[in-house]
């Protein structure tokens, strides 16, 4: 993966170069089809996504939540909470998307102040719906 893939996503915005090509170096990019399952509600957590191009659905019980597309990122609940997956996230596009494992977004969190404060929120956010 290269740090300019990283360049719009809002998450890692104010990074200086280092710091998005020390992500991009701990991240994959995956292109995967419409359809694909990327996580199941009740599985355990492995990974982190960032959607790079396209777009996925996340419902819980069955029920829509959201639409994410580029610069969205998921995953980061049940790996920040230590707990199973909240939601079920499907590709409703052909989607590419930045993939990184448990271990490397550890790395982020402790390593990167900025992003880890940003992940927060958002997981607050996502857990008051």
């Amino acid at each position: 993966m290269d740090a300019r893939d990283l360049e719009g996503i809002p998450l890692f915005a104010d990074l200086r170069h280092k710091d998005r090509e020390k992500i991009a170096r701990w991240a994959d990019s995956v292109d995967l089809p419409a359809g694909y399952s990327l996580l199941r509600e009740g599985r355990f957590p492995h990974e982190f996504f960032i959607v790079l191009e396209g777009q996925v659905e996340v419902t819980k019980d069955g029920a829509p939540l959201a639409t994410l597309g580029p610069g969205d990122f998921f995953g980061e609940i049940a790996l920040l909470e230590d707990e199973r997956r909240t939601a079920t996230v499907v590709a409703s596009t052909p989607v590419r998307v930045a993939v990184m494992g448990a271990r490397e977004f550890d790395s982020i969190v402790e390593q990167m102040p900025t992003v880890a404060a940003r992940l927060d929120a958002v997981m607050r956010e996502r857990r008051s719906r």
